[in-house]
């Protein structure tokens, strides 16, 4: 090390070391919380110690360019077994000299930086690059510091420059006029970045708490007050916002492709779709879009703490212009309740439920439950024959609405057991006395249902209420709170899990899913991550008890029913396309990359085949099967009140046209009429 370098490092310690006794305080709470609370607290000790240390030190240098190698085996050999003896003894020096270590090989990877954005990168040295794998060993001796990184801008460079164009050869003729501007923009992406971490306290504290509570199981997480609000946001179909949808385009900038009429953002007359955001404020922090995480933009957009919000954006890649917006409560499309009715052959209801939401602010008393209940009532008023509820992407939210939502569909009786952190078990029966719908009902889940849409979806396979097609579901059990460290913090919560729930077979689906009586295949569907590929997951179990229940229609029926839909899955066409796209993603996505050649040449034909499969995605097949899809005459009565809801309620119409899981339910329901009638 450098006497600069040194100085510095001591410099930084000394002034880390101020802060690291109350993070230290944080983190003991947090544990304190956990072995009270948590339904399967661990010990701490070594094993805990291993995991902080390792996935700490992943977060800090997911890229291996920032510790060298000597400075990771330092610190392993110091720390790696004995963080737990540390935080039970409140001594969290540990964070400090990290910290101070970390900053001060920012500091030193900012110089080089800005010394490589003075020379002339050297494209004809023949080289080849290596990719991230998930056991990306720590390298990086310090005499080729600034090689590593030489090589990681010449990538990136050669990266962008082959995105430009789809034709190599136009690539190649205009080379050195795209290098001189793609190597300014990723060295200035690079340095915003590294600027970012130099100055920022927050993702370091927050990234250590959360690794701390995911060693318990995947699922527990640390809030702070921003977070906490932002996450309770998403489980409302009410919520402060701006009134804007933005998307990221291929060049990971986030565009605005949808403006609220009715939201702020409209009512400013300032904002256009396809402006390109530049950066966010809540007027006491301003986040860069260009080097800022997703996830940092995501909170400090979605946090209901923060009312007013300043946007600075580009339109047109020309004028730059700041725009002032004043949140307001808006009802979120994307996540409420809808209907339609499909009329082949037979008439039927279908009623999409993206997300389990509830008032938890307590505007109404309006969720989840109660909006399916209301769609379900207007479906019966026209005459339908059977009803179709979809779970895809619903990644779950309140228990109590899924609670309830069952006790719409199930007569009487139990409908889970319920077991909780003092192992304690009990009966959580039907709430409702009768049903609102006595018809058949098809429910499709695929890989992103998860919680509350696995837990309802179980209840209606397990009394055969319903027949379940698709892929199967997470795989997630249990229950979580979010409790306050201590009972007058209002500024620091753990998202804790307290309980978990067992099927009224005694089984469960922690960690295995709920597999569908159909198995269909769906696009992405082994790339979906799986509760099981956490490495804290809590393990899959049984009970030796479970409770006396009726089911509504004999396991022959449901049996035969599936055998007809699987027979009929295996031979379509459609699906057999499924799953052949689902190869080429596979060999994309998980196998492993190995190092390919540092020339525009390889890098394009690389990059290439991701962009072609990406096209092919986009424009797989999705004919109109004619399936005749309407919304309910006391729909179309409200649109009629409500007319700017009428664009958004044509693209849900729309996209349930070429439905395959949908049109493969309805002939699942027309089985079930015929074999009835026999």
């Amino acid at each position: 090390m450098n006497k600069i370098s040194l100085v510095l490092f001591l410099f930084t310690y000394s002034l880390f070391g101020q802060n690291s006794n109350s993070t230290c305080e944080i983190l003991f709470k947090i544990n304190t919380l956990i072995q009270q609370e948590h339904i399967n607290p661990k010990p701490v000790n070594d094993s805990l110690s291993a995991y902080v240390f390792d996935n700490l030190m992943n977060e800090l240098d997911p890229s291996r360019n920032i510790f060298y190698k000597s400075q990771f085996d330092a610190l392993s050999s110091k720390y790696r077994l004995h963080l737990n003896d540390y935080i039970l003894k409140k001594d969290c020096s540990f964070i400090s000299e990290i910290k101070a270590l970390y900053k001060t090989n920012l500091e030193r990877n900012k110089l080089i930086l800005e010394k490589i954005n003075k020379e002339t990168l050297d494209f004809s040295q023949i080289d080849t690059i290596r990719f991230k794998q998930k056991k990306f060993s720590f390298y990086v001796q310090e005499s080729d510091v600034e090689k590593v990184w030489r090589k990681k801008i010449r990538y990136e460079v050669l990266n962008d420059i082959s995105g430009k164009s789809k034709n190599l050869d136009s690539i190649k003729n205009n080379f050195n006029s795209l290098l001189t501007k793609s190597k300014k923009t990723i060295i200035d992406n690079e340095l915003c970045k590294v600027n970012v971490l130099i100055k920022s306290e927050k993702p370091f504290e927050d990234g250590l708490y959360n690794i701390y509570c995911g060693y318990f199981d995947p699922h527990t997480n640390y809030f702070s007050n921003d977070s906490k609000s932002s996450f309770v946001s998403t489980l409302s179909k009410e919520h402060l916002s701006i009134g804007l949808n933005v998307s990221l385009n291929s060049k990971n900038e986030i565009i605005v492709n949808e403006i609220d009429p009715n939201g702020p953002a409209f009512k400013t007359g300032k904002i256009k779709k396809g402006d390109q955001i530049l950066s966010v404020s809540n007027q006491k922090e301003t986040l860069q879009v260009s080097c800022a995480s997703i996830e940092s933009i995501s909170t400090l957009l979605g946090s209901e703490l923060n009312t007013s919000i300043t946007l600075t954006l580009r339109r047109n890649a020309g004028k730059i212009f700041k725009v002032n917006i004043q949140k307001q409560v808006l009802k979120d499309e994307e996540n409420t309740v809808y209907s339609f009715v499909i009329d082949k052959n037979i008439k039927i209801g279908y009623i999409k439920i993206p997300s389990f939401y509830s008032d938890f602010e307590g505007r109404s008393s309006k969720g989840c439950a109660q909006d399916v209940a209301k769609e379900t009532i207007k479906l019966m008023k026209d005459d339908i024959k059977g009803l179709v509820i979809d779970l895809t992407d619903n990644g779950g939210g309140s228990m109590e609405e899924a609670i309830k939502l069952a006790g719409l569909f199930i007569e009487s009786g139990p409908i889970s057991i319920l077991v909780d952190n003092k192992k304690r078990l009990s009966v959580i029966n039907d709430p409702y006395k009768g049903v609102i719908y006595k018809g058949p009902v098809i429910i499709i889940i695929n890989g992103n249902s998860a919680s509350a849409s696995e837990f309802f979806a179980s209840i209606m396979q397990d009394y055969n209420r319903a027949l379940l097609i698709g892929s199967t579901s997470l795989g997630k059990a249990t229950m979580q709170t979010i409790a306050p460290l201590e009972k007058n913090d209002d500024q620091n919560f753990v998202k804790l899990s307290i309980s978990k729930f067992y099927r009224i077979t005694g089984k469960s689906h922690q960690a295995v899913g709920v597999i569908p009586d159909v198995q269909i295949p769906t696009i992405y569907q082994s790339v979906f991550q799986k509760e099981s590929e956490f490495p804290t997951a809590i393990p899959n179990d049984s009970l030796n008890t479970h409770v006396r229940f009726k089911t509504y229609v004999k396991n022959s029926l449901i049996d035969e029913l599936a055998q007809k839909s699987a027979k009929r899955v295996a031979e379509d066409p459609y699906f057999n396309s499924v799953k052949v796209l689902n190869s080429k993603i596979d060999l994309v996505v998980n196998k492993s990359k190995l190092e390919i050649p540092m020339t525009i040449d390889s890098i394009f034909e690389e990059q290439n085949n991701i962009s072609n499969l990406w096209e092919e995605i986009n424009n797989f097949d999705t004919q109109d099967l004619n399936l005749n899809v309407s919304n309910s005459n006391y729909n179309k009565s409200l649109l009629i009140i409500y007319p700017s809801e009428k664009e958004y309620n044509q693209m849900q119409l729309d996209a349930l046209k070429s439905n395959h899981y949908l049109d493969e339910a309805i002939r699942i329901i027309e089985d079930f009429k015929a074999l009835k009638r026999n």
